[in-house]
């Protein structure tokens, strides 16, 4: 009897894709009965000590792996789906997008305290710092604290999870915000002193979702890959993706986008947008939703989102977004 061989799945090196890579690869075997080996790849972005605006943002943690794919080096890849920029390569294919985990933001603040505790204890002389490398979330945090009439000074940080909570450990920053589905993965979401409500800051469109990429040419694996996909995840994250790139902007930009599909049973019926671009002052936000009613077919769905998304960018530009977007790297 013939055994097939392991499916050769690439992964960045850090912790965090460790863990979701290996989520993934335990559910492929579960679905499929096929065992998966984890391969460890080296991205720019981890090697890079540049802020991620600096250098791009876009597709710094996902160009080597897509390389590895189209080398033959590995089967399928796993990706933050907010790491992966928005023009898809004919040539891959992303085969499953499985269900998302939190998309909100996480404040991880000294002497556990909220964002509201935390500002009101800064001065205009020495407001409280709080590290991201996220323009988006510079942006928002900023406007947050202009709300309850206190400033905040945002700290451009970059590192792994350790290396950023260590921060706020170590008395550098008063507070660092994370993505709570990284936290959620690793295990550390214990730590988290607020999970930030995402009317007062929207997350990157795709946080807190991955995908499961291989090479177009290989349906036999695509399909049995399909085995992961959520469908509410997918309409979702297709319409904040949509908006971002009718926007021209990349992952390095202050946008902030989220879905949030309804569902009767198990059908996606209706889905309310929104959309957020600022400056990374916080002085000036365009901030806008929309809601419709969700076609049934799966197939008609990613056309409806796309639709969705696209109409809510087109009337955030009509406000002004474009000339909000000035400060972001190219």
């Amino acid at each position: 009897m013939r055994t097939e061989r392991p499916l050769k799945l690439g992964t960045r090196r850090s912790a965090l894709a460790m863990a979701q890579s290996g989520q993934v690869a335990r559910e492929i075997t579960r679905l499929t009965g096929r065992d998966v080996e984890l391969v460890e790849i080296t991205t720019y972005g981890d090697v890079s000590r540049e802020q991620l605006a600096q250098i791009g943002g876009t597709g710094v943690f996902v160009s080597a792996l897509r390389d590895a794919l189209l080398a033959g080096d590995i089967d399928l890849a796993v990706h933050s789906l907010k790491d992966l920029p928005t023009d898809q390569p004919a040539e891959l294919t992303i085969a499953a997008v499985p269900p998302r985990v939190d998309p909100r933001d996480a404040l991880i603040a000294r002497n556990g305290l909220t964002f509201e505790q935390l500002t009101a204890a800064g001065t205009d002389a020495a407001p409280v710092r709080i590290g991201t490398g996220s323009p988006r979330r510079m942006s928002q945090l900023n406007a947050w604290a202009r709300t309850l009439g206190h400033r905040i000074e945002t700290v451009p940080i970059r590192g792994n999870v350790d290396t950023r909570i260590g921060f706020v450990r170590s008395g550098e920053l008063d507070a660092v915000v994370l993505a709570a589905a990284g936290l959620t993965r690793v295990g550390r979401l214990d730590e988290v002193t607020e999970l930030i409500d995402s009317d007062a800051v929207l997350p990157a469109p795709g946080q807190g979702a991955l995908a499961v990429e291989c090479v177009t040419s290989d349906a036999p694996l695509a399909t049995r890959l399909a085995g992961l996909d959520d469908p509410f995840t997918r309409v979702a994250v297709t319409a904040e993706r949509t908006l971002l790139a009718a926007l021209e902007a990349g992952c390095s930009a202050p946008v902030g986008a989220l879905a949030d599909p309804q569902a009767d049973g198990e059908a996606v019926t209706e889905m309310r947008l929104r959309g957020v671009v600022g400056t990374i002052d916080g002085s000036t936000l365009v901030q806008l939703s929309t809601t419709g009613h969700v076609p049934a077919s799966a197939v008609e769905q990613t056309a409806w989102a796309t639709r969705l998304g696209r109409e809510l960018a087109d009337a955030m530009l009509a406000k002004g977004a474009a000339g909000l977007m000035g400060e972001r790297a190219h």
